[in-house]
């Protein structure tokens, strides 16, 4: 956290949080969703902004409910996620890199959806394969010790047979089914956090 964001707190300790105002989409970009867009459930509009986003990512934090916010200063901003708290992309020189530019070094666990959707713990970071990307990490998956073809992976997906794992570096990592379409649920994060009534 931004020692300048830990002197707002201090000062002014009881600014009330905001909600639905800032979303996480699949690929990894912030939107700031104003009224209109929250009024008609429209993603809202890219932040582009690189010294706003840069402000965003080292102020991204975690509470002990599983929500994600942005703590604006005072204010904690949270963040509704379409999908998880990071969306990772690959990378040919550190594997994979989260939304933040942050390396994903250690991956611990490793889950893939019905719909055939990779995704990646390390830590506290459960980060989605941002969708473009997924095409890169096929060579990646192996049943059985086999390299994984469509027809595998089909297979694999609809009846969850054999194991399926995810090569990392030197390391085998077993993958997961996952089922359960509310991913936070299942992953233990918040994604549409609301006010406490």
């Amino acid at each position: 956290m931004d020692e300048i964001v830990r002197q707002a707190l201090a000062k002014w300790p009881n600014v009330p949080d905001c909600y639905g105002w800032l979303a996480l989409d699949a690929r990894g970009a912030f939107r700031m969703r104003d009224d209109l867009a929250q009024a008609t459930n429209a993603p809202g509009d890219v932040i582009r902004h690189s010294a706003l986003l840069s402000f965003i990512y080292r102020n991204y934090l975690q509470n002990d409910d599983g929500a994600w916010y942005f703590q604006n200063g005072p204010q904690r901003v949270f963040v509704q996620l379409t999908q998880t708290p990071f969306i990772a992309r690959t990378d040919p020189v550190h594997g994979f890199i989260t939304h933040d530019g942050a390396e994903m070094t250690q991956i611990e666990r490793v889950w893939m959806t019905g719909e055939g959707r990779l995704i990646l713990g390390s830590g506290e970071r459960i980060a989605m394969i941002d969708d473009r990307d997924l095409a890169e990490c096929l060579p990646l998956l192996h049943v059985e010790g086999k390299p994984v073809d469509d027809t595998l992976l089909i297979e694999w997906l609809n009846n969850a047979q054999g194991e399926l794992q995810l090569r990392c570096g030197e390391r085998l990592l077993p993958v997961h089914a996952l089922h359960d379409e509310k991913l936070g649920t299942a992953l233990g994060f918040n994604s549409n956090p609301q006010p406490i009534k």
